[in-house]
């Protein structure tokens, strides 16, 4: 894909510092998973990112949902797709280092305009929304991917889009539950892609209408 570039010189960052991050050793965070100290990225590839990018640009002003911003890498693709679009990105996250990171990635990028950051627990600031979404992007800690879900469905458009992170690996129990929950929902239908780590990708038609 060709990308600005301010959008370009930002994502090659985001590549080295994945390198270095995948060439070291895989060491726990202290304070574990919540502790917030923790500085790996376990960012998605760009080729997870086309494919989001592509997606959410096939929407007409999309207001799009991501749960996860980590250190905003995803972030940069989704909203260049919200500005491309005439959409805009809500993007969630627990830690507020992880989202101040992203947010100056993104003001380096010059796509800071199209994103709101938000910051706390997902499940509880899903709640919060003030209208629907069409696009949700799900990549945070997998036992919350079933919460998450249950909390969003409600909130979604007619021709919503949703994307799950991390299907085929690690393949986990918690992602297993999330691909069983979502293709039980009325009126989602959903296919399972070997893209990057696998994606599951989903869309919602109103079954009521």
């Amino acid at each position: 894909m060709t990308m600005d570039e301010k959008i370009s010189a930002v994502l090659d960052r985001y590549h080295a510092r994945m390198r270095e991050e995948r060439a070291g050793p895989r060491t726990e965070a202290p304070g574990g998973r919540d502790g917030g100290q923790d500085q790996r990225m376990r960012a998605i590839g760009p080729e997870t990112g086309q494919i989001l990018n592509i997606l959410a640009r096939s929407l007409e002003k999309p207001t799009i949902l991501e749960l996860g911003t980590s250190f905003g890498y995803s972030g940069i693709w989704l909203a260049d797709a919200a500005r491309a679009s005439g959409g805009r990105l809500i993007t969630m996250e627990l830690h507020e280092y992880k989202s101040a990171y992203a947010k100056k990635m993104a003001e380096q990028a010059g796509l800071a305009g199209w994103i709101d950051f938000r910051i706390g627990d997902a499940v509880q600031m899903i709640g919060e929304l003030s209208g629907k979404v069409d696009f949700v992007f799900v990549d945070l800690w997998k036992d919350l991917y079933v919460p998450c879900l249950e909390a969003f469905y409600p909130y979604l458009n007619e021709g919503a889009i949703v994307v799950a992170d991390n299907m085929i690996r690690p393949g986990t129990e918690d992602v297993k539950r999330y691909g069983r929950a979502i293709r039980a929902l009325p009126g989602m239908s959903s296919v399972l892609l070997p893209v990057g780590t696998g994606i599951e990708v989903s869309r919602f038609e109103d079954t009521e209408k």
